[in-house]
């Protein structure tokens, strides 16, 4: 079987993010064949028009790497009832210019936690919006998940309470995925 690689972008630039540690238990319910990278995102600079003629470096580091995904796991949290500022910033460099937008086409899940009952559930529905209209395949479903200390165990694996459900998310992820790539 051939390796997929899946990019995994954790929608925070805070150090100690709940939600980069969600997404490390989450890399570990792949399958072996899968292979993953997290593309840093907040080195980017804030997305202007006037940075389009000589791209950052950094901004073309992280548009290679989406682009060589095969496909890609957004986790977020929700900052003030939406995605956090420095993750849409990274996906806006990453749909332009238009005729290299790197999400076109990508199959893409999209998850995330927080202390709240509801888990990042506004963040990823504005992500959804937002990934739908620039071409993405987006994975139908909801994964929007409460952070309390057992989700994930001291080894960093999804606890028990959790796993059954994230499995099996993860597993329609793998078989989107797949299907598209072939």
């Amino acid at each position: 079987m051939s390796k997929i690689q899946v990019a995994i972008v954790v929608g925070s630039n805070h150090s100690g993010s709940i939600n980069r540690q969600y997404a490390q238990a989450l890399a570990r319910l792949l399958p072996v064949h899968f292979n993953v990278s997290y593309p840093q995102i907040d080195d980017l600079p804030m997305y202007s028009l006037d940075l389009e003629g000589e791209r950052p470096a950094s901004v073309n580091r992280f548009s290679r790497e989406i682009a060589a995904a095969d496909a890609v796991l957004i986790v977020t949290p929700e900052h003030n009832r939406s995605l956090p500022a420095v993750l849409k910033n990274a996906i806006d460099w990453g749909s332009k210019p238009m005729d290299k937008n790197v999400w076109r086409d990508k199959p893409v899940a999209i998850t995330g936690t927080s202390p709240g009952a509801i888990g990042s559930a506004l963040a990823q529905q504005h992500l959804r919006q937002i990934m739908s209209i620039l071409g993405s395949v987006v994975l139908g479903g909801e994964a929007y998940i409460q952070f309390k200390p057992e989700l994930i165990t001291a080894e960093g694996d999804i606890g028990a309470a959790s796993r059954d459900f994230l499995q099996a998310y993860m597993d329609r992820f793998v078989w989107l995925t797949e299907k598209l790539k072939g």
